[in-house]
């Protein structure tokens, strides 16, 4: 009869080598369907019998269930980032702190980006339907495979409840919080209903502290407005609720004079190059590296409203009878956009995917109000979430690519 080798052999003689690992029984079919489980128990066992020594004992189990634990917890992880989405964390003007209602089924893992920075203090708190969600705290620059900030399920120093996250951050820059629900839960596709509060307190420096990548303080010598079309405000403080100093048109340059968090987004202050000029701050979702020219952008576009020259149509959203959703599609040349008008009712969620085929394709959501719903972000993120607001909201579709991009646009409410 050819034998089988003895799939926790290697584990057992590693805790005891100077003996002879004993027949351990137990079914075939439990032995495959929990291995990893099922050699720990089996290797427990065998320590028992071997072990005289009971203070010996009990650290060798001690160490080789803690071996175990660590080994079947981190395929859950792995497993938890096959379907993600980002989120764009945004405070309303003047405030400190925001409440997302969200939902996840299955794997699915949303990661909600904030900014703050070093010194400020962060308190998330979730509050889910299922008891099998929890959400890890990422520092800028790592996310869901690298080391976490904090595991909302590990009670510690920086979580002191199950679900609540409470420290002074450590660095500058853009935080990530990833929810998921655990292997247990997902792999039967179950579904999580939640609220997550999240809010930054504490006054920010003179300087920037333990800024991440000179990603605040650093950047280049000039700035570019980089909108789809309008023109950008330029305000008095780093707020959305500050006084509008001037607007800005879309491709002018600005000089850059370093740039601070506030209400969870990054907010630049910067000059007009012309003579004689203005100083405020700008969002620095709208900005990316410009020149010197200070001619570039001054051909219109600014005065509050959208250029002459503006390449963005509009279509209403209409879903077939009976449906809570349709797909559609379009083309964009470079620097054009295209707006789809969707009603919707507060309370309700939001579905928007934009498959593009090709690079350079971004879009936005506007709430009724026109405030945002949703800042700029690739096409590679999918939306998803609960409405605050009734009416129609705006989805802008935006290319700014170097070439003509073919797309289709998926929209679902319910």
């Amino acid at each position: 009869m050819r034998q089988v080798a003895h799939p926790c052999r290697g584990a057992i003689a590693s805790c005891a080598p100077d003996r002879v690992a004993p027949r351990v029984s137990t079914s075939r079919s439990a032995r495959e369907k929990t291995p990893d489980r099922w050699c720990a128990v089996a290797s427990v066992r065998a320590l028992v019998s071997l072990t005289p020594d009971y203070g010996v004992l009990a650290m060798r189990i001690t160490s080789l269930l803690l071996s175990a634990a660590l080994a079947m917890s981190a395929p859950a992880l792995a497993i938890a980032q096959n379907d993600m989405r980002t989120e764009q964390v945004r405070f309303d003007a003047g405030s400190s702190g925001t409440t997302i209602a969200g939902r996840i089924t299955g794997y699915e893992n949303v990661l909600y980006k904030i900014g703050a920075e070093a010194g400020q203090r962060m308190q998330v708190r979730l509050d889910p339907s299922n008891l099998a969600t929890y959400f890890n705290v990422y520092a800028p620059g790592s996310g869901p495979g690298d080391e976490a900030l904090a595991v909302s399920q590990m009670i510690g120093e920086s979580v002191p409840d199950l679900n609540l996250y409470d420290a002074t951050l450590p660095v500058s820059g853009d935080y990530t919080i990833s929810v998921y629900m655990m292997r247990s839960a997902a792999r039967r596709d179950e579904v999580s209903d939640y609220s997550l509060a999240i809010s930054i307190t504490g006054e920010t420096g003179t300087v920037v502290e333990a800024d991440y990548a000179d990603g605040l303080q650093g950047g280049p010598d000039f700035y570019q407005v980089s909108t789809s079309g309008g023109g950008l405000n330029l305000r008095a403080a780093p707020s959305a609720g500050a006084a509008v100093v001037v607007r800005l048109n879309n491709g002018q340059n600005l000089r850059n004079l370093g740039c601070r968090m506030a209400e969870g987004r990054r907010w630049c202050r910067v000059a007009t190059l012309a003579d004689p000029g203005n100083e405020g701050w700008a969002a620095g979702d709208f900005l990316i590296e410009g020149s010197g020219d200070a001619s570039a952008g001054t051909g219109g576009g600014g005065g509050g409203s959208a250029s002459s020259g503006d390449k963005t149509e509009t279509v209403v959203v209409r879903f077939p009878s009976g449906t809570t959703g349709t797909e559609l599609t379009g083309s964009l040349a470079p620097g054009a956009s295209r707006r789809y008008v969707l009603g919707a009712a507060n309370e309700q969620f939001l579905y928007v995917r934009v498959a593009a085929q090709g690079p350079g394709l971004y879009y936005q959501i506007f709430n009724p109000d026109r405030s945002f719903l949703l800042d700029m972000v690739s096409s590679d993120n999918e939306y998803r979430g609960q409405l605050w607001q009734s009416g129609d909201h705006v989805i802008e579709v935006i290319n700014r690519g170097g070439a003509t991009t073919n797309y289709a646009v998926i929209f679902g409410i319910d």
